[in-house]
């Protein structure tokens, strides 16, 4: 049970008995209404603001429409008390009973538990990564492969059907130069020397090294001398097929499986950007026209010329956007019109970008897009992300792409593994920049959030073996949890209540660190609960001499486990059994 819908549920009721006592205006509306724990445990369990948002409306001080709240909430199944605090905060409190009676809820339902049918099964795409194919991931990629996982992961378990995708950017000039690295690296497998200096302007990464063994080993010496336009395509298609395969593997290290991988380069092939530009010339939305000269940039060269223009101001970007080059080939800008046009005639009518920091100046244009070749159907959720600052002992590890001695993501998942590279990445909100230090990351302090969330459930998993004699022959949901009233008890259920919430607000918000820092929060309160017992035999899980206390402490413990485990999962992060 989501305690926050419930009880949300409740005060909605209430409400509009009001209305129909007259107490309240008959269109009063109700969306600000919210149910929340309140920031101090001792206030009680659960806190509303109503009376605070709808007193103006209902023409009463906060206070004067808090009692008649407080009247009705008072009479409620489980609550034992209701008090009003500061301006018209209504605080209440809920039974022992109440909060035992979650603690079977949740362990009936074990890994369903925070699941729910929002979705209602809807089709969902969310593209991430995308890398340009032109080398192997690096660890700039890595946020945004985790946090597109994490955000898909949630969604599925709110109820949405997700497809996530890969977008091959394969059309542009990029795999061009890629090609032409592959073919220096092709003429050394075939013995050839190849000066340094040629791969000026190129990928000179070592990475090509082996695409050019194997283009030597399938083509042995026929491209030697033949002059580009020979070659040119067939190495271009190659050695975007052996990046893929890289990156693929890579994404996999990292605990990320993709369902449908898109090349742009096919799209444009099958006439996708002509179409797309055909459907918004129909709609209005193309015209030919002259853009003013970029602000902030001093081009000495630059004149005005009629260019094929999208009319992206008419769906909120800050400027119209040219559709073609000097050259009369298509611009990047109109590829990504043709992919989301394609997204949406393959049934997406709700999508999620993830981007890079690098890439946020395209937020407007591509909503603008996505608007306009929907009519208005589709607004895109785009998320971009920041930097992670990668560190070795508080130095800064340096990378250059085009020098090839850039840090790659397999680097990072052979070095601290992958558990901790998903759980370090998802511990902030994407939009503020991350501090990954390789010593610090795996050290097994409480500092180290990974360390700290799977200890807490190897914990929980070491007393649940130490107690199997006991619960063996037990069904966790039916034992009599009556036995638990200790504060630090109730305060661990109550922890765990939260979880519901946090699943529906984390993928509703596409914020999946909050599944990370609710993980903290409760590991925390284990990890406290623990420590009681160390330090007070009667507070111990396993009570040789009280076998009911041990089977409720025991219930518990299971499901601090099964919480635990089913949040990791949902960041794709291991639920360990024990630590080493």
């Amino acid at each position: 049970m989501n305690i926050f819908t419930h009880f949300h549920q409740q005060i909605i009721a209430i409400l509009e008995n009001l209305k129909a006592q007259k107490d309240l205006p008959e269109s009063t509306d109700f969306s600000r209404v919210v149910i929340e724990s309140p920031k101090d445990p001792s206030h009680g369990d659960l806190s509303t603001n109503a009376a605070l948002v709808l007193a103006k409306a209902a023409g009463l001080n906060p206070r004067a429409l808090a009692e008649k709240i407080s009247a009705q909430l008072g009479t409620i199944n489980y609550v034992t008390q209701v008090n009003i605090a500061g301006p018209g905060f209504i605080n209440f409190t809920l039974s022992c009973e109440f909060w035992l009676e979650q603690l079977s809820d949740m362990l009936q339902h074990c890994q369903t538990y925070g699941a729910t049918n929002l979705g209602q099964g809807e089709l969902l795409n969310i593209e991430f990564v995308s890398a340009n194919p032109t080398g192997p991931l690096h660890t700039g990629h890595s946020r945004g492969a985790v946090l597109g996982d994490a955000i898909a992961s949630l969604l599925q378990k709110v109820g949405y059907k997700v497809i996530r995708e890969y977008y091959i950017n394969d059309a542009g000039g990029q795999t061009e130069i890629l090609a032409r690295s592959a073919y220096l690296r092709y003429l050394q497998a075939c013995g050839h020397t190849v000066e340094e200096s040629k791969f000026e302007g190129l990928y000179p990464g070592d990475y090509l090294v082996k695409i050019g063994q194997l283009l030597k080993d399938k083509y042995a010496d026929k491209y030697l001398n033949a002059p580009e336009v020979e070659w040119m395509d067939l190495f271009r298609k190659v050695t975007i097929e052996q990046m893929m395969i890289s990156i693929k593997d890579d994404l996999l290290a990292l605990g990320v499986e993709m369902n449908v991988f898109t090349s742009e380069r096919a799209l444009v092939e099958a006439g996708g950007v002509s179409s797309a530009v055909e459907f918004l010339q129909q709609q209005g939305d193309i015209y030919t026209g002259v853009l003013e000269k970029p602000k902030g940039h001093d081009i000495d060269d630059w004149e005005p010329r009629p260019q094929l223009l999208f009319r992206a101001t008419k769906y909120g970007d800050d400027v119209d956007r040219p559709l073609q080059k000097n050259d009369g080939s298509w611009t990047y800008f109109a590829g990504d019109i043709a992919y989301h046009y394609d997204k949406y005639q393959r049934g997406f009518h709700k999508m999620i970008d993830i981007l890079g920091a690098d890439h946020s100046g395209y937020v407007k244009r591509i909503k603008a897009a996505t608007k306009a070749v929907t009519a208005g159907k589709v607004d895109v959720d785009i998320k971009t992300t920041q930097l992670v600052n990668f560190m070795e002992n508080g130095e800064p590890v340096r990378m250059s792409k085009r020098a090839g001695t850039f840090v790659t993501l397999r680097d990072v998942v052979d070095r601290v593994g992958r558990d901790v590279a998903r759980f370090i990445m998802l511990t902030r909100h994407q939009d503020m920049p991350i501090d990954f230090d390789f010593t610090k990351v795996v050290e097994q302090t409480k500092d180290n959030p990974v360390f700290y969330v799977q200890y807490a459930h190897a914990r929980a998993r070491s007393v649940l073996r130490h107690g199997c004699d006991y619960i063996s022959n037990s069904d966790p949901v039916k034992i009599d949890k009556s036995p638990l009233t200790d504060a630090a008890e109730l305060a661990m259920i109550k922890i765990l209540t939260q979880f519901p919430k946090q699943v529906e607000v984390a993928a509703l918000s596409r914020e999946p660190h909050r599944i990370a820092n609710f993980l903290y929060e409760a590991a925390s309160t284990f990890h406290a609960l623990w420590n009681k017992g160390k330090d007070n035999v009667e507070l111990r899980f396993i009570d040789p001499n009280n076998k009911e206390l041990t089977l409720a402490r025991l219930a518990l413990v299971q499901a601090v486990a099964n919480v635990i485990a089913e949040g990791l999962t949902l960041l794709g992060v291991n639920p360990v059994e024990e630590m080493r």
